[in-house]
């Protein structure tokens, strides 16, 4: 059995030297090969985290409190501004006048002196009638209304003059009107009624209250050469 053994080994080796080139040449292992992996730059805008919101839950029938403001100091200025409401005076319109058969009634002053020596004492009345054609006759029909009570004077038919187209006018002073000695300071009403030639009426206005004044005449003593003494 050695003898075998010896023979086979012996036989190999021969073989060995006899092959030469032919002989197995052990396979070399290929070294890695590095590769250059670019290096991603940095980016300028900068990432941020991703926000995570945490849901609250709502209780039913819990009311939120509301903030109450504190309270705001008030100036001594702005409370002498502040108006109570009792003492609003509401804008009343002044009641309109009826002008049946008439354009429109004028005076050319709101208050005048009783007839004396005191200026303006008298006042101009103007009428512009509607019914030019029909028109004949405009009375002005004036008198006293006191301002302290319930009382009014008698009533005064003055014929007003004409201009032409349908307009009237007179010029009233106090001493034309009925119980004059009767009245100092007071209102002045008057009324204007347009008729035709024949005294058929076919214009009057309503009464006219608390537009015109009478105002009381006092006159003012002026110094002469006789009371001035040296």
């Amino acid at each position: 059995m050695k003898k075998y053994t010896l023979l086979v080994l012996t036989a190999f080796l021969l073989s060995s030297c006899t092959l030469g080139p032919f002989a197995l040449v052990p396979t070399a292992t290929p070294e890695p090969t590095s590769t250059n992996t670019p290096t991603p730059q940095p980016s300028s805008t900068p990432v941020l985290p991703t926000q995570t919101y945490t849901s609250t839950p709502t209780l039913i029938g819990l009311k939120t409190a509301t903030t109450t403001p504190s309270s705001v100091a008030i100036t001594e200025t702005q409370i002498l501004t502040i108006t109570p409401l009792a003492q609003i005076t509401p804008n009343t319109p002044t009641a309109a006048i009826s002008m049946d058969g008439f354009i429109s009634v004028t005076t050319s002053l709101t208050e005048f002196y009783k007839a004396g020596e005191c200026e303006p004492s008298t006042v101009r009345i103007t009428a512009q009638a509607a019914d030019i054609t029909n028109t004949a006759f405009v009375l002005l029909f004036v008198r006293f209304k006191s301002m302290a009570a319930e009382r009014t004077g008698k009533w005064t038919i003055i014929y007003m003059d004409t201009i032409g187209a349908g307009t009237y006018l007179h010029d009233l002073s106090t001493s034309e009107i009925r119980e004059d000695a009767y009245f100092t300071t007071s209102w002045v009403e008057y009324q204007v009624v347009a008729t035709t030639q024949a005294g058929k009426e076919i214009g009057r206005t309503d009464i006219f209250k608390e537009r015109l004044t009478m105002l009381a005449c006092v006159p003012t003593a002026t110094p002469t050469s006789a009371n001035v003494k040296p």
